[in-house]
């Protein structure tokens, strides 16, 4: 197996994903927003469909790493799963290899269409839009920062409002260059000459030639955020609090995030080459600059910190946990 480069992605609240176009336009009627690329799979989109997706980290080098589809199909034939496996698709399932692969994928994306699973919707932020909870003084403020275009600004990739009675995902499924600093801890990242540029490469390669693209990466749906142990598509940071720090000092204090180079100066965005650093965003809480004071305070990324959790599914009222106790 070969170490992996990137973080692994949830695969929850992506049930209505749409496939990937480098022109996306919301299903509102106004086909004049083009917000550029969006949708698919993975960190950097390059499979459209939960059928696509259930391939990858069974042959993928930096997850199951079976050598092929016959290895993958072996082991599931020598394991506990075979005899419900030969129940759904037939007692002779595993005579025909194309037939077992199209049923172990379908076996896998049938589960991650699970709701139960995969989307159930049942968090504190969900009873709230409900009219279930009611979200404490904190948590308020949060939203309130999250939602707040001069502060975090989080709402502009990640929406937290119903569309059409829908409830929100928490991601506008496009792709942005945060800037993010460079992982050691990455094997990868040893050879000073690797870069993992997201849309254009090195695991995605049809768009390579779209320079616009690179260091673009998937935005990711904050739904059970608060219970990663890595974010970012590089696993940058372990900690919620340094994330919103980020997003708050990145531009007004580059040196807590960025080495020095060789002539002392902070080497900001030091996991992109160069040449594609201008495709970092700049849009608000990143419109700052050094010496600037940041768009929100650690005391205001504590309540946006509070308000993310309130997106934990899991979610019971007093009364409820009270019923379970009893």
């Amino acid at each position: 197996m070969t170490p992996g480069v990137r973080a692994v992605p949830s695969l929850a609240y992506a049930q209505d994903t749409p496939p990937f176009t480098e022109h996306f336009r919301e299903d509102d009627g106004n086909d004049s927003d083009d917000q550029g690329p969006a949708g698919g799979r993975t960190w950097d989109g390059r499979v459209s469909s939960a059928h696509e997706q259930a391939e990858l980290p069974l042959l993928s080098p930096f997850e199951m790493a079976n050598a092929s589809r016959s290895a993958a199909l072996a082991h599931l034939r020598a394991s506990a799963a075979a005899p419900a496996f030969r129940a759904a698709f037939g007692a002779g399932i595993f005579d025909d290899s194309i037939a077992a692969w199209k049923g172990l994928l379908a076996a896998l994306e049938v589960f991650q269409e699970s709701p139960a699973d995969f989307y159930p919707y049942t968090s504190k932020y969900d009873a709230f839009l409900r009219g279930e909870a009611e979200l404490n003084a904190r948590e308020q403020r949060g939203l309130e920062l999250f939602n707040d275009s001069k502060k975090g600004n989080c709402a502009q990739c990640h929406p937290s409002a119903r569309v059409r009675g829908r409830f929100p995902q928490f991601t506008d499924r496009g792709f942005v260059a945060l800037g993010v600093p460079r992982n050691a801890n990455i094997p990868a990242n040893a050879n000073t000459s690797y870069f993992d540029l997201g849309l254009c490469g090195p695991l995605r390669n049809d768009l390579a030639g779209h320079k616009e693209y690179c260091g673009l990466f998937k935005t990711p749906s904050l739904r059970n955020v608060s219970r990663r142990s890595v974010f970012f598509h590089n696993g940058a940071f372990t900690r919620l609090e340094d994330v919103l720090r980020f997003y708050a000092q990145r531009d007004v204090r580059p040196e807590t995030f960025y080495p020095l180079d060789s002539a002392g100066r902070v080497n900001k965005f030091d996991d992109l080459p160069p040449s594609y650093r201008r495709n970092v965003t700049v849009d608000p809480p990143f419109d700052r600059h050094r010496g600037d004071e940041p768009a929100f305070s650690d005391a205001e990324a504590a309540d946006i910190i509070a308000f993310l959790r309130t997106l934990d599914d899991g979610y019971r009222s007093a009364s409820e946990s009270a019923a379970v106790r009893r």
